[in-house]
């Protein structure tokens, strides 16, 4: 063929493409907070990554289903990172697919993940708008350190229908938000006065001895060497060193304070310093104290990721993916609220999510800080009467955690976000508890929220005036930021009993939680309006059994042990 008459054709395909394409994703408007500043500059060069469709996702979900639930015959039988691959990987038709519209229209693609099914491409805005009859505009957000490109609206081409799940960034806005994390009390260099382990107690302080009390955590060390807790960091910034020995001098003096962590960092992004108290730099320090001062003897990992939008989760997720020996629990205290990223990609990052599960890794994620209304609640949205789901929260192969305060009974915490996904099905593990819940509500209850939802959080801990230090001083912090390391220790501590009695590890925990819901502590008191909002706003009550506020309850270290050794 006529070189000339070859090119003729490409440019024929492509203009076919263009022309033969069908809505993927679109959302009216950028979410709350968002500030437009126009088209994106033509010539800027951006790089879109595209989730292929796996070979068997449906397949994936099964197993992991089977070996998660007591009583199968597979129970706890985990897969390995290639049995994992033989779900998700991209058919060859797939492949295909992508690979001959890339050539088709002069794209240079690459893949971007260990199981095939991300690739990533590099295009001038210019081509993206027309390939993909998209509008790439830029952004900006207080809460993010540079501008952000992105569409409301994004096509494919329909010789790639079925092929590509999502396509990021298109329309997912998904700064990733920490629950409020915040310090209630700073400036002291002695340890902060507390007259007991009380948290709702305003002269009460939760130290790490007043958890081991209140949870029966043991202080014995772990044994194990191959039982890893990972902790996941944003925005390239990692935990202080000099603070946690600080921390484990004050609050752990039964431990060596040279106990450190592995720091692991991914990507290019670097954190400068201000020199003013950085809320973010203190979510780190907290997080690890959280967990390296519970998880006495268990290896801890940091990853610190020098992203901070929903990349930097996908990045955490190929990472993982790769490891050949993954850690046993992966702790992370961020998330978005569920509509910001849309239900495109979340699908994708909770089937992925899923993957890891599949290979006996606990996933655990903070509900959130906002309540009723999200991963952080706002004055505009006191007044509302639609509920905000938040995610990672809502994905069904996730473990989500929430937040309560006072000892004796415990009760929710105001803040504890929880409530029911948009985008995800409840999964059949909850049904029987999720349902006893909803005939609690009262027909005339004039929230909007799906009831055929996902609901969350599975499990609550302590969340407010928690000791920590962080910035060269001591004090105190809330957040169900806090929960959630400390649950993961709680866990890997139980996989360090199951390792050295030659049994396997805890894996991917609800379906066992909800068969085991007398392994914890039921809380039946508080409201979670949100953390800003007033306490009369329009929210969930705790109630006896599974509510969308502390789910099955706070638990007993006892209970789970010897829940995790019972054969069914």
């Amino acid at each position: 063929m006529a070189p000339f008459l070859f090119l003729h054709l490409l440019t024929l395909v492509a203009l076919v493409s263009a022309r033969s394409l069908i809505v993927h994703d679109s959302r009216p408007d950028a979410p709350e907070g968002y500030v437009h500043h126009g088209a994106a500059p033509e010539d800027q060069q951006l790089t879109l990554r595209f989730a292929l469709a796996g070979k068997n996702t449906s397949g994936l979900h099964d197993t992991l289903k089977a070996i998660s639930t007591p009583g199968s015959a597979s129970f706890r039988r985990w897969l390995s990172a290639d049995e994992v691959k033989s779900f998700v990987e991209p058919s060859s038709a797939t492949l295909a697919a992508f690979h001959s519209f890339a050539s088709a229209n002069g794209i240079s693609a690459s893949s971007a993940s260990p199981h095939g099914d991300w690739v990533s491409i590099t295009v001038p805005v210019s081509k993206a708008n027309a390939l993909f009859q998209a509008q790439y505009q830029t952004y900006s957000h207080p809460s993010l350190a540079k501008p952000v490109t992105r569409t409301l609206s994004i096509s494919l081409p329909v010789e790639l229908a079925g092929h590509v799940d999502a396509i990021f960034p298109s329309t997912s806005f998904s700064n990733p938000r920490t629950p409020h994390a915040a310090p209630s009390e700073l400036g002291t260099k002695g340890k902060p006065s507390f007259t007991s382990c009380d948290s709702s107690d305003p002269h009460g302080v939760m130290t790490p001895n007043c958890l081991q009390a209140l949870y029966g955590i043991p202080l014995t060390p772990a044994s194990r060497q191959d039982n890893r807790i990972l902790v996941t960091g944003y925005g390239a910034r990692s935990p202080s060193r000099e603070s946690l020995a600080e921390f484990l001098t004050e609050y752990r003096p039964d431990i060596s304070n040279k106990t450190g962590f592995n720091l692991i960092r991914l990507g290019n992004g670097t954190f400068t310093s201000t020199g003013l108290f950085d809320i973010t730099t203190f979510e780190t320090d907290i997080d690890i104290q959280h967990t390296v001062g519970i998880a006495t003897g268990v290896p801890v990992e940091f990853l610190s990721v020098g992203k901070d939008n929903a990349d930097a989760f996908l990045d955490t997720i190929t990472f993982v993916e790769g490891l050949q020996d993954p850690p046993s629990v992966m702790t992370s205290s961020y998330g978005f609220d569920e509509s910001s990223l849309g239900a495109t990609i979340a699908t994708k990052m909770c089937n992925g999510y899923a993957g890891l599960a599949a290979r006996g890794i606990t996933v655990l994620f903070s509900s959130g800080d906002g309540g009723v209304r999200g991963t952080h609640d706002s004055g505009t949205r006191c007044t509302s009467n639609v509920f905000v789901p938040a995610f990672p929260s809502s994905c069904p192969w996730v473990t989500t955690v929430g937040g309560t305060l006072g000892i004796r009974p415990e009760k929710a915490m105001n803040l504890t976000s929880g409530g029911f996904s948009n985008i995800f099905p409840r999964p059949a593990y909850q049904d029987t508890a999720v349902e006893s819940f909803l005939a609690t509500v009262p027909n005339a209850f004039p929230a909007v929220f799906n009831k055929t939802g996902r609901g969350y959080p599975d499990v609550a801990l302590q969340a407010n005036k928690l000791a920590q230090f962080s910035q060269g001083s001591h004090g105190t912090a809330y957040g169900t930021s806090l929960s959630t390391p400390i649950f993961a220790s709680m866990i890997a501590l139980i996989n360090d009993r199951l390792l050295a009695a030659g049994e396997q590890r805890l894996g991917f925990l609800n379906p066992w939680i909800y068969q085991h819901a007398d392994a914890f502590t039921d809380i039946t008191a508080g409201t979670n309006p949100g953390f800003v909002c007033p306490a009369s706003s329009l929210a969930f009550e705790a109630r006896a059994g599974w509510d969308p506020l502390t789910g099955v309850g706070s638990p007993v270290f006892s209970k789970l042990l010897n829940a995790a050794f019972a054969r069914y």
